[in-house]
């Protein structure tokens, strides 16, 4: 039997039983974790264990390679100095997940479903189309690491080109896990977690960075005598690691698992343990790339071309050749990141590395699908079969980047993950924004509504962060602008309409914060051009399990509102009447009752 809950829709008041979705398997009919009950009261790892999965599915993306682009560059460039950033960023990242999971465990629905409900038909088909983009996107870097590790575990016998096409294999790899069960799934993805922390613990061992220039870097919130390549890489940590679909990844997981929403107790429990094992999670994914960071700011920092192209003459390595022979400072990829540690601590340091940037792509390339399942089944309130969904992403993905690979060499390929990161910077406030907004109201969320402290501090981080991307992009933009007429307006009209709808968010953000009463929510221009639904009582918290018409369900719920109002009345006229009867004539009242 699905599951059903009362949603309030766009054009209708009330509310009406729209089916539920999990993941591509449709996990609320087939497949959910169930809960354990204890008879002891506290904390309960068979609890916690029943509840972990989701966490560490969604710090996947804070591991793709794209992160470990980021992780690596800012080591070179500024040593250990913007270790603090990382740090933050996660902190961050921990507590807009946090939300985003709640969302999902108190209403029923994910992210993008309630985008569904909630924003107007224009504004709702903007952002889901800046989600696919960003999907796309991260999808692109995941087949660009993906790519370069076969190629270097192949020893160059694997052209770039054909390790794309070859990640196509991905969709037959994705489709033929996701057969096992969810929680045999959910074991995989842990394997791939636990590779990544071997390769990239193993390189941390061999390089030995410098514990306490690291712990310096960790609680030194400044960078002191950095170049302006340091501060925007600081500002490309931030766009990688928090990376906005993720949110509408979490939104969905948690509702993997079997929660009596009726109940508030089962949901603070949800709340509870969810958000624990995020916690771990995010703190292994935090642990792995400051390992990353480590090894090149100890390797590689104030490090030339020619540094460089030594160690490796000296060692032999068929490689070098990569590396010019100039006294500028290196700049430095995931390839060269390899290259270097095989030249430096012997080839199988770089193959140990592929393994890592390896088990990176294909786990990230996962997570990316059932993300682009949830976007697409809650915007447009659509189900495709999961082949179509990966068949379609990994298309889009694989067409531009086997285009680089097959006509460029792989210094451009890998160079498409900075303008790839300042895209998905881009959007970021279409799913924080969100997120903040839903988690905010009351007649969302009900008593498990955000308090004002932890609104106010989601917000402001939001707009720094959002601030911070958006100036990264523009210096972005300014720096590598060809002038041609037709681009300029083509930049002049996106940005036009991409102002508009952040203004429509943080507006609807405004609103459902705010009380029924109030003038701004009443306001005709409001409830035209915003939405009427905002003001809307979602769902008390409960699911129901009908399959009735809409009208049918709303007689019942209006003769069940009547007969309870009905007893009340009655019950209210005989306690009376008792009372009364009790102050005239104990002795008789007491006699008739017996």
């Amino acid at each position: 039997m699905a599951d059903y809950c009362l949603v309030p829709t766009m054009g209708d008041p009330h509310p009406t039983s729209i089916e539920t979705k999990g993941l591509s398997r449709k996990v609320d009919e087939e497949e959910k974790v169930h809960i354990p009950e204890s008879s002891m009261a506290g904390f309960s790892f068979r609890k916690l264990w029943a509840f972990t999965g989701p966490g560490f599915l969604m710090s996947i993306a804070y591991l793709d390679p794209g992160n470990i682009e980021s992780d690596l560059q800012s080591g070179t460039t500024a040593r250990y100095k913007l270790l603090w950033v990382l740090m933050s960023a996660t902190i961050l990242g921990l507590v807009m997940q946090r939300l985003s999971a709640r969302l999902g465990v108190v209403t029923g629905l994910h992210l993008a479903d309630m985008c569904y409900h909630q924003y107007r038909k224009a504004p709702r088909l903007f952002v889901w189309l800046m989600m696919e983009v960003a999907i796309i996107g991260s999808d692109m870097q995941e087949v660009i690491g993906t790519s370069i590790a076969i190629y270097l575990l192949s020893n160059k016998m694997i052209p770039l080109w054909i390790g794309v096409l070859i990640t196509v294999i991905d969709t037959l790899s994705f489709l033929m896990l996701d057969k096992y069960g969810l929680r045999k799934l959910e074991l995989v993805f842990g394997v791939f977690i636990f590779i990544m922390a071997l390769s990239f613990g193993y390189e941390f061992a061999i390089v030995q960075p410098n514990i306490k220039d690291m712990a310096k870097g960790l609680v030194t919130p400044w960078c002191s005598n950095c170049q302006e390549s340091a501060l925007l890489q600081a500002v490309g940590i931030i766009g990688a690691i928090i990376m906005p679909h993720n949110l509408y990844l979490h939104s969905g997981l948690v509702k993997t698992r079997e929660v009596d929403r009726t109940k508030k107790h089962k949901l603070q429990e949800a709340n509870y343990y969810f958000f624990i094992e995020s916690a771990i999670a995010l703190f292994v994914s935090f642990v792995i790339n400051v390992c990353i960071v480590s090894i090149f700011a100890h390797g590689l920092y104030d490090k030339t071309n020619s540094d460089v192209l030594e160690i490796c003459t000296k060692n032999n390595n068929t490689y070098s050749d990569i590396f010019t022979n100039d006294t500028t400072l290196i700049e430095v990829d995931i390839y060269k990141g390899g290259v270097f540690l095989g030249c430096q601590f012997g080839i199988g340091a770089m193959y140990i590395w592929a393994i890592g940037i390896l088990a990176a792509g294909q786990s990230s390339t996962m997570t990316g699908c059932y993300a682009g399942q949830f976007v697409m089944e809650g915007f447009l309130n659509l189900q495709w079969s999961r082949w179509k969904r990966v068949g379609f992403t990994r298309l889009v993905a694989i067409a531009p980047t086997f285009y680089v690979a097959f006509f460029s060499n792989i210094n451009d390929l890998t160079g498409m993950n900075d303008l790839l990161n300042a895209v998905m910077s881009l959007q970021l406030p279409f799913a924080t924004l969100p997120v903040i907004a839903f988690t905010s109201n009351p007649k969302i969320m009900g008593e498990f509504t955000n308090g004002l402290a932890n609104t106010l501090i989601t917000i402001i981080l939001s707009a720094i962060i959002i601030s911070i991307n958006i100036y990264f992009v523009i210096h972005h933009t300014i720096t590598n602008f060809t002038y041609n007429l037709t681009l300029i307006i083509g930049v002049i009209g996106y940005s036009t309409i991409y102002l508009l709808m952040c203004a429509y968010l943080t507006l609807h953000l405004i609103i459902s914060m705010l009380d029924d009463g109030s003038m701004l929510r009443k306001n005709p221009f409001i409830i035209r051009f915003i939405g009427p639904q905002i003001g809307n009582t979602f769902s008390k918290h409960q699911q129901t399990n009908s399959s009735q018409p809409r009208v049918k369900k709303m007689l019942c719920l209006h003769v069940l509102t009547l007969t309870y109002l009905y007893i009340h009345f009655l019950k209210h006229i005989t306690c009376s009447k008792i009372k009364t009867s009790t102050k005239k004539d104990p002795e008789t009242l007491a006699a008739k009752m017996t």
